[in-house]
């Protein structure tokens, strides 16, 4: 089967640092599926993967940490899908990744395609959903009913990017008054049309832009961004018993103890923890997606595909992962079609 993956790190502008290759068709196991990929999405997941040191398996190794394609066959042991299924997910860091006509994955982690989306579209959201969900749920543990959240605030910091996007429309449904960041005219008007009801910009200070629309801390950050850069205005605004989530690793020292006085809770949300421990509690991202689905066949929540690409090749992929690496992308970037 056709796939693109790599034999060793090399720049993204390195003509072998993504190859088109011929590779084996997997067999599904135990509660695996296997899948005939219609489309995947790039996410800065996927060059941060590609410059690891440890790497899954035997090269060449395939990234892509977001499918939607067919089920075409399962394995022995699976309850929750049948061929012909439409399905979407993200997939593991423990196998490898979805950048191949056929994948095989946990049914476990992957929900039930939404019916109104063409599988380019359902292909952008599941990573930046699962991480967006349960940042907002299970680590700051904010109540999903809209009623718990009157006049409480969320500072969103990295708004306009791929889980931004998603988060800031999970925190208007909860009720929540959203503050997102932004910097480019472009950037700042995406972050306004997904409902933000603020924006204030990340490169300046926070409390006066805070204090100038009438907030002199706020109750929730969720920060998508450079942890060290911004950790001085998040520990200046953050409200005292407030919570701060975190996704991207720091790389100096974080300093907890600025926070004390104000008894703060600090946490951490990597959305690739339940596969890669098989934690019991697993199938969650299964009923997260299918929630997910419904929302979006409700209306209630929009993708964020800013640019499709086809085919789904090595040269294409090659742009993706350099507007990724940018920082620049707004949305989402997805591929669809092998051939």
């Amino acid at each position: 089967m056709k796939a693109v993956g790599y034999y060793k790190y090399l720049p993204i502008e390195h003509p072998e640092s993504l190859l088109d290759l011929e590779v084996l068709k997997p067999s599904p196991q135990g509660r695996d599926i296997l899948v005939e990929v219609k489309a995947i999405s790039v996410n800065p997941a996927d060059p941060i993967v590609r410059a690891y040191d440890n790497k899954v398996g035997e090269p060449p190794y395939i990234l892509g940490w977001d499918v939607a394609g067919v089920v075409v066959q399962v394995g022995p042991e699976c309850t929750l899908f049948r061929p012909g299924d439409g399905v979407f997910y993200a997939g593991s860091l423990i196998r490898p990744g979805g950048n191949s006509e056929f994948h095989v994955v946990d049914e476990r982690i992957v929900g039930r395609k939404p019916s109104t989306l063409d599988f380019a579209n359902a292909a952008s959201l599941p990573l930046t959903t699962i991480t967006a969900w349960e940042s907002l749920f299970d680590r700051l543990l904010i109540s999903q009913n809209p009623e718990a959240n009157r006049n409480k605030s969320i500072l969103m910091i990295g708004a306009a990017g791929g889980v931004g996007s998603i988060a800031l429309q999970l925190a208007k449904l909860a009720g929540l008054t959203v503050i997102g960041t932004a910097s480019r005219p472009e950037s700042i008007q995406w972050v306004k049309e997904l409902g933000a009801d603020f924006v204030i910009n990340h490169y300046e200070p926070f409390l006066p832009q805070l204090q100038k629309i009438g907030f002199d801390h706020v109750d929730y950050i969720f920060c998508m961004n450079n942890t060290d850069q911004h950790w001085n205005n998040m520990k200046e605004v953050i409200s005292p018993q407030g919570k701060i989530c975190l996704i991207v690793e720091n790389e100096a020292p974080i300093a907890l103890g600025l926070l004390k006085s104000k008894s703060v809770t600090v946490v951490w949300e990597t959305m690739f923890t339940r596969s890669t421990f098989q934690t019991e509690d697993i199938e969650e991202q299964h009923r997260l997606l299918n929630r997910l689905a419904e929302l979006v066949d409700e209306g209630k929540i929009r993708t964020a595909v800013t640019e499709r690409m086809s085919p789904i090749n090595a040269a294409n992929l090659k742009l993706a992962h350099a507007k990724i690496e940018s920082g620049q992308a707004i949305g989402k970037i997805v591929l669809e079609h092998f051939n």
